[in-house]
Order: structure tokens, then C-alpha cells, then sequence
């Protein structure tokens, strides 16, 4: 059985889905966002060491030409993501989905399911399902917190597995997609589309920017879609932070006002979506 690449476990999270859920951030994305909010989960760690001399707690030494990472004397200080300039972690753990599952036993009487997020956790579509069967027989709830960017409907398998989608559609035009991301969003509006249709769209989410990003027309765009076919999901309007964000991008960034972001709430719900969610 495949493994899965492991960014962090979150043993409790009320906002990643529906009750209080055991989140999974799986390592891996093919987006690179310019407001990115944990670039550190986009690349696999290439073992150049430039983060080992960074970790004041000895979490990280070199060993045979790799970092090692030793959790018992990690204090999340996060220094090491910090200095790394590839835009990944030394702290990445491989587990199988039994080890995940091990984990999620220790809190099962508090949880009402779990998520797996990322990164793009839809990237490793063969640790998921096995993941999914195994929470499945547990009674949890699963779901997927996604980018949209890998053909969920080639996927019957963990489809059947999913309780409810979480989708980003960070840009209607496909030309401001690939300026935010580097990538085209024709996969991301065909999955908007087939998840809303299959009944499992729990929630679809913009990040709202000010400047030339087109975030209204996004709105207006992804609203319209939606109601067509299922006028109870949430539409999660999500008000840019800098926080996180890589220095270099920040110039391009602007933040909405409390004004500009009622106004598109305002517009979801007038295109007849009424659980709309502004954080």
C-alpha cells in the first residue's frame, strides 16, 4: 500500500468541513498561489540541508545525504520552513493510512469525521481511498479539501468513498487563474460543475483580492453555476490576509474592505445561494 506524504495532522478543526473533524495536509500541490498561505506544503524536501543549521532544537540533522527530522525535539518554531527556499518542509512524514488511522483512534469519540487538505491531497488519489475505506468503517464522515485542479470525475472510486467537496475556484477567467496560480482552471470549473451535480459540493470558496484579479466577476460566475443545481452550498468568501504570504508577492496584493466583501456576499445570495460565509 502506498503511502501518504504527510504535512501536519490537526487532531481538532471546526473549520474544515461540518463539525469537529481530524484534518490531514497532505505535501504536494501543482498550484503555486501567489497568496499562497503555507507554500511550504507545494514541493517534496530535495535534501540540500540549507534548513538543518536553521533548527536551534537539533529537530533536523543530515544523515547518508538526507535531512532527517527527529519530532521529539521539534518546538515549531518553524525556522527551518522559513529558510527553505524550495518551498517545502523537512518535516514531511511518510505513513501508511492504518498509521493515519492510528491517530485519528486517539481522538475518535470527538470527532465527526475527517478532511484531508493539502498541498492537493487529490494528488495522491491511491492513499485517500485507502484512507477513506478505513474511516468509512469507523462511521466518520470524509472529505476533500481540493483545488480543483485534478479530473475528479476519473475518479469513481474515491468519489464513492466522499461525503462532501470543499472547492477553491480562485479565478472565473482562466487567463487571471493561471496569473494567480501559473495553471489554467478548465479542470477546476468541470469539477465545480460534476461535484455540485453529484450532490457533494459542501462548499466552494474564493479568496477575494483587490486590483486586477477580476474577484467580482468570479463571484458572480461561480454563484450562478452552483444555484443552478444545488442552492444549499455554502459559498465561503474569503477576505485576503498577508499573512504567510511570500515577500515577493505581497507588491500585487491588496486587501477588500468590509464594504466590498458585503457587496459580494450580497451578490451570492441575489444569484440564490443563501448560506453564505465571510471570514
Amino acid at each position: 500500500m502506498s503511502n501518504g506524504k504527510i504535512n501536519r495532522l490537526i487532531p481538532f478543526s471546526s473549520v474544515d468541513g461540518p463539525g469537529n473533524r481530524f484534518a490531514i495536509f497532505l505535501q504536494g500541490c501543482m498550484f503555486n498561489c501567489l497568496y499562497c498561505h503555507n507554500p511550504e506544503t507545494i514541493n517534496d524536501c530535495i535534501h540540500c540541508g540549507i534548513c538543518v543549521p536553521s533548527c536551534q532544537s537539533e529537530a533536523l540533522m543530515i544523515k547518508n545525504g538526507k535531512v532527517i527530522y527527529r519530532s521529539d525535539n521539534c518546538t515549531e518554531c518553524d525556522a527551518c520552513l522559513r529558510s527553505c527556499p524550495h518551498l517545502s518542509s523537512p518535516k514531511v512524514l511518510h505513513l501508511t493510512a492504518e498509521a493515519v488511522m492510528a491517530e485519528i483512534h486517539k481522538v475518535r469519540p470527538f470527532i465527526r469525521g475527517i478532511t484531508v487538505s493539502g498541498g492537493e491531497c487529490t494528488l495522491q488519489k491511491d492513499f485517500l481511498i485507502a484512507l477513506f475505506e478505513l474511516a468509512k468503517a469507523e462511521g466518520l464522515t470524509t472529505f476533500i479539501d481540493t483545488n480543483g485542479g485534478v479530473p475528479l470525475w476519473n475518479s469513481e472510486a474515491l468519489m464513492n468513498l466522499t461525503d462532501g467537496v470543499m472547492l477553491d475556484v480562485k479565478a472565473f477567467d482562466s487567463e487571471k487563474h493561471r496569473q494567480l496560480t501559473g495553471v489554467r482552471n478548465e479542470n477546476v470549473l468541470k469539477n465545480l460543475t460534476y461535484c455540485a451535480a453529484l450532490g457533494k459540493l459542501f462548499e466552494v470558496r474564493t479568496v477575494v483580492l483587490v486590483g486586477d484579479f477580476d474577484c467580482e466577476n468570479t463571484v458572480i460566475n461561480v454563484a450562478e453555476i452552483v444555484a443552478k443545481t444545488d442552492e444549499n452550498v455554502r459559498y465561503k468568501l474569503i477576505k485576503y490576509r498577508h499573512w504567510g504570504v511570500r515577500e515577493a508577492y505581497l507588491p500585487q496584493l491588496a486587501r477588500p474592505t468590509d464594504v466590498q466583501m458585503m457587496k459580494l456576499a450580497e451578490i451570492v445570495r441575489g444569484k440564490g445561494l443563501a448560506d453564505v460565509v465571510i471570514v
